[in-house]
């Protein structure tokens, strides 16, 4: 009896273990069920890839409905533009972050896939025997000898190979070395897409261009020198090739035209304007500067309440409307501040007045281009004679050492 016990037993084991075995088998067809599909295992082959999708720039309206508290009812219109849509194309060239189909025979066991050598991930739920959706990584390369125009679509079966051309992205500054030029001076760009330009321009809103001077340029650094124009604010427009067909591309950082700005302190002080400053040393300063060779330095004794800047007792400058923006750079002290900018002609006067705030970071240089429609600087019918900046002292302040360059006022 005890023999016909541990028989039955290890029957018991052996037909367990070959239940596990058919589960096994089991499980992994319903896997391979569960996609919809049974993957071919032959080589795996691609035949063309197609785009998923297309930027929309047409500008659709959508009309927004709200109602008061007492019944009246509004419609408001809302531009909408930029719109995703699908787009079914063949393609054997793709940007950055987008997404493609890629398609062929014998794709559903796709363990990898790379372009240029750089893994791009791909869900499986939106994989088929014959296509997958996948995504270009944007670290991909694309500029030689990286860049060797190769898909590759790797199986358990074996590997497929496909000519497909990463396109480098559009010149996109991340950065600029200044906001401000004058004729002769140089502006440097950090960014992505500079390798692929061919041509810069200046471009003034209400119109007008001037062509601007490529120094130097590789994929992520642009040195540019600009010449004499008759604009006061423009933007950078960039011609570019982008798989062979040129493209043209405006930035929206706005640069401004010291010639032509109405010049308060540039190198030196301009059209008759002077130190004006409370407290010393003021004035002209090769301590610092952000372009040329000086700055004005203003310095603010610790916990006094001093105004810094400039004056213009004649000719001064009567009120003109067509002055837009005033635009300065300022490098801050030790500690952030609160400085109040200061007029003659606001609607409180020239004095320690805690208007027209504006905050400092210290130990930086900081640009400042402030719509004068948004502060309290200029009445009509007055004449500005005075400029400055006014640091309400705290208990506990340390001296204070402004640098500012560059004072403009902008049309």
């Amino acid at each position: 009896m005890k023999t016909q016990v541990k028989y039955i037993k290890k029957t018991h084991v052996i037909f367990a273990c070959m239940m596990f075995t058919l589960a096994s088998i089991v499980v992994s067809c319903k896997k391979y069920d569960s996609l919809g599909f049974t993957p071919g295992t032959g080589k795996p082959t691609i035949s063309s890839v197609h785009t998923w999708s297309k930027t929309d720039t047409t500008v659709y309206y959508d009309t927004i409905t709200s109602i008061d508290a007492s019944g009246n009812i509004t419609k408001t219109p809302v531009a909408r533009n930029n719109k995703i849509v699908p787009f079914d194309s063949v393609t054997t060239a793709g940007n950055l972050g987008n997404y493609y189909i890629i398609y062929g025979s014998n794709l559903g066991s796709t363990t990898a896939i790379t372009f240029n050598g750089n893994n791009a991930y791909f869900n499986r739920a939106l994989l088929t025997d014959n296509s997958i959706v996948v995504q270009i990584p944007s670290k991909t390369p694309y500029l030689p000898p990286l860049a060797n125009d190769s898909l590759v679509v790797t199986t358990l079966y074996g590997k497929a190979y496909y000519k497909f051309t990463i396109l480098a992205p559009p010149p996109t500054p991340s950065a600029y070395s200044n906001f401000d030029f004058y004729a002769g001076s140089q502006i440097t760009l950090n960014g992505v897409g500079f390798s692929t330009v061919t041509s810069v321009a200046l471009t003034q809103t209400n119109g007008g261009t001037a062509n601007v001077s490529i120094v130097s340029q590789n994929d992520s650094v642009m040195v540019l020198q600009f010449p004499s124009t008759t604009i006061n604010r423009g933007n950078l427009t960039f011609t570019y090739n982008s798989g062979g067909a040129t493209q043209t591309l405006t930035d929206k950082q706005e640069l401004v035209d010291l010639d032509n700005a109405y010049q308060i302190f540039t190198d030196d002080f301009q059209n008759a304007w002077s130190d004006g400053s409370w407290a010393s040393p003021s004035g002209k300063s090769t301590n610092a500067f952000k372009t040329g060779t000086a700055s004005f330095i203003a310095t603010f004794p610790a916990g006094g309440w001093k105004i810094e800047g400039f004056a213009n007792w004649w000719p001064s400058l009567p009120y003109d409307a067509s002055y837009n923006y005033l635009v300065f750079w300022v490098k801050g002290g030790t500690v952030s501040h609160t400085l109040n900018l200061e007029t003659n002609t606001s609607s409180v006067g020239y004095g320690q007045n805690s208007v027209n705030p504006i905050v400092v970071p210290p130990n930086v240089w900081t640009y400042f281009k402030i719509p004068l429609n948004t502060i309290n600087f200029w009445k009509p019918g007055t004449t500005l004679q005075q400029l400055g900046f006014f640091l309400k002292g705290q208990s506990g302040d340390v001296d204070e050492t402004y640098y500012f360059d560059d004072v403009v006022l902008v049309k």
